[in-house]
């Protein structure tokens, strides 16, 4: 019977190994989410209304990565390993291992953004409108790091993509791959609605409230058959989860943000040419 159905395809975790040097598909899929973020954000670059010139890219994605890193794995580790930092705080360091917050990594880059805003002399929001649409494809990236890694899977299923995954404690029964779900929903779709919503000028405060609300939506639906940290299990009714519980204020700042967004009906880049201090 197990012939007949998918079977995860068991991935190496190492991708190059040199000596005792090893790097590890999940952190290559970090640095090609910023490769990508970094084109097209130069991309983005070419619309002169936006305000934005390639090297302000590279100088925002430079804030954006260390803000990813940093809040990504405290936030795991605070939000999903609390005992485990307790026992052993070197363990925050091991991001090979996998671990990283999504929430974590939002809170991270809002710092770094809002750093790089004063630097730049920018409003908070003109940086955070710019890179919304940058996210989503590093996001599916991520979410490719954790399928190679045969991590994160969802609860059991019969439905004919449905997968086998090899790790023990997955049972041997074919799972919702919810990996592919949210780098699908979170990844691609949402970069799609993003991109063709900032092609024309919008209001300050209105990509990053589609984006919140985008990503709250996509992680809640997968969160229903994503098997949570067996560490914590369910919350509440047997499917509420942590990842739920982080994500619904996301979606309601995000319908906050769009709604002040439609009131106030500030252009885009009202202050991004004029008055700008130098890094």
């Amino acid at each position: 019977m197990i012939s007949r159905m998918l079977l995860h395809p068991n991935f190496d975790p190492v991708a190059i190994a040199v000596g005792p040097v090893e790097v590890h598909w999940y952190g290559l899929m970090y640095l090609f989410a910023f490769a990508l973020g970094w084109w097209l954000g130069r991309i983005r670059t070419r619309d002169a209304w936006r305000g934005w010139s390639r090297d302000n890219v590279g100088d925002v994605l430079f804030y954006v990565a260390l803000g990813v890193v940093v809040g990504g794995r405290l936030g795991y580790m605070l939000f999903y390993d609390f005992e485990r930092l307790l026992a052993h705080p070197l363990s925050v360091f091991m991001i090979w291992r996998g671990g990283m917050s999504f929430h974590g990594g939002l809170l991270g880059v809002m710092v770094a953004m809002w750093w790089f805003a004063r630097s730049h002399g920018r409003g908070f929001f003109e940086v955070a409108d710019f890179i919304a649409p940058l996210v989503p494809l590093g996001l599916a990236a991520g979410r490719l790091g954790n399928f190679i890694n045969g991590r994160l899977w969802g609860t059991p299923s019969d439905l004919p993509w449905a997968m086998v995954f090899h790790d023990p404690r997955a049972g041997g029964v074919p799972r919702h791959p919810s990996q592919l779900y949210e780098a699908l929903l979170e990844g691609v779709v949402l970069f799609a609605v993003l991109w063709w919503f900032t092609r024309r000028p919008r209001p300050v405060m209105a990509a990053s409230g589609v984006f919140l609300i985008g990503y709250g939506l996509a992680r809640t639906l997968v969160e229903l058959v994503r098997v949570p940290d067996a560490h914590l299990g369910y919350l509440a009714f047997g499917w509420v989860t942590m990842g739920q519980v982080l994500t619904l204020p996301m979606i309601a700042a995000g319908i906050a943000l769009a709604v002040m967004a439609s009131i106030r009906r500030e252009p885009p880049t009202p202050a991004s040419t004029r008055g700008r201090r130098k890094p």
